[in-house]
């Protein structure tokens, strides 16, 4: 019994790292500063309703099998492998500025796994996967609702929509051009490409989600209180789909509460503050990219807002932040475990040309951000 207790723990603790790690530093900080009613007022409650909405609505898309549905319509276009490269990674990078990195990963991956196969051209597994995995990284930086940071910053900061958009897009346009580049260099085959097998909900409830998804752009908007449009999200949910309100990402919420009251808690604790202050004073992207390396760029994000105001910064430095190491975005494991779990033997290869493509893509768009 206390085997199986203890395989269950290891096994949660892999599955959700972060979540445990978060949460022990909250539990760790609560040592400086005990609980108390003010632990209320570390938590960014408005960035929790409307990170809660958004996956959920896109949750609902994603079980209406609308991205796939668009996914096939557009291979039905392609008859070489360059055709097919270019649908299959520019389909995470602008489905991502909508439905978040992850949530893009997640359901172009596995399809296109399933269209490599089926085109006969499983040799373009791991440069495939590598390029889906950068695009999916590089085109959520360009929205609000593209990632988990960005939301967060966006509410934390006031920025308005515009000026987040302004701010990110030439690094969004490089990205593409240098994706576009390396799709060029894999070369081109003739291919054909079937049809992946998609079932597509009826209009009603493709209707009902693309409400909810305007709803949520009342909130990102400022037109309509966050707190109000979860509230009409999560009593929808319960009394018609409750299937999508379970497969919510509540660990990543979890995360984010426990980050909270860590940085809460820090905040009081006057050396500490002014220590990581001088850190990221001047070197505020920099410092974002390197702490996004060890412990991901949402993370990073979390706790380096409690020290510094430069909102600009940290948007940069923890949205390039996402490049580099396999766990720089936690978006990055999934893609990587779904290619481990269907080709154990590309384990190293992948990693080899993740490595390479992510510091590389990592250096260029760092050395062109100097010229903005």
């Amino acid at each position: 019994m206390k085997c199986k207790v203890s395989e269950s723990l290891v096994s949660f603790f892999k599955r959700e790292t972060v979540l445990c790690i978060a949460v022990l530093l909250a539990l760790l900080s609560m040592l400086i500063n005990p609980p108390s009613p003010a632990y209320l007022s570390y938590i960014d409650w408005d960035t929790l309703a409307m990170l809660f909405s958004l996956m959920a609505v896109m949750k609902g898309f994603q079980k209406a099998g609308l991205f796939l549905w668009l996914g096939n319509r557009l291979l039905r276009r392609t008859d070489t492998s360059r055709k097919m490269l270019f649908a299959l990674v520019f389909l995470p990078f602008f489905f991502s500025m909508c439905i978040t990195n992850d949530v893009s990963l997640i359901t172009f991956v596995p399809f296109a796994l399933i269209v490599l196969r089926m085109a006969g051209q499983e040799r373009l597994v791991v440069p495939l996967v590598v390029l889906q995995t950068v695009a999916a990284n590089l085109g959520s930086m360009l929205t609000p609702m593209g990632n988990p940071q960005n939301l967060y910053l966006y509410t934390k900061s006031g920025m308005s929509f515009g000026a987040l958009v302004g701010l990110m897009f030439p690094y969004a346009l490089l990205a593409a051009v240098c994706l576009a580049v390396l799709i060029v260099l894999c070369g081109s085959v003739p291919v054909h490409c079937d049809s992946v097998e998609s079932h597509l909900a009826g209009p009603r409830t493709l209707t009902v989600y693309a409400a909810g998804f305007a709803l949520c752009l009342l909130g990102i908007f400022d037109v309509l209180p966050p707190v109000i449009i979860l509230a009409i999200t999560a009593v929808f949910l319960i009394f018609a789909d409750r299937g999508v309100l379970a497969s919510v990402d509540y660990s990543l919420l979890g995360t984010f509460v426990a980050f909270f009251v860590f940085i809460g808690n820090l905040g009081g604790v006057e050396w500490f503050r002014s220590f990581l202050a001088s850190i990221l004073e001047g070197h505020v992207v920099l410092v974002s990219v390197l702490a996004s390396q060890v412990i991901s760029n949402v993370p990073a994000a979390l706790l380096l807002s409690g020290f510094t105001t430069d909102w600009q910064g940290l948007l940069i430095g923890c949205n390039l932040g996402g490049l580099g190491t396999l766990i720089a975005s936690m978006a990055s494991l999934i893609s990587y475990k779904m290619v481990v779990r269907e080709h154990p033997e590309q384990r190293h290869t992948y990693l080899v040309w993740f490595t390479l493509c992510n510091f590389g893509m990592l250096a260029l768009l760092l050395i062109v951000g100097q010229l903005f």
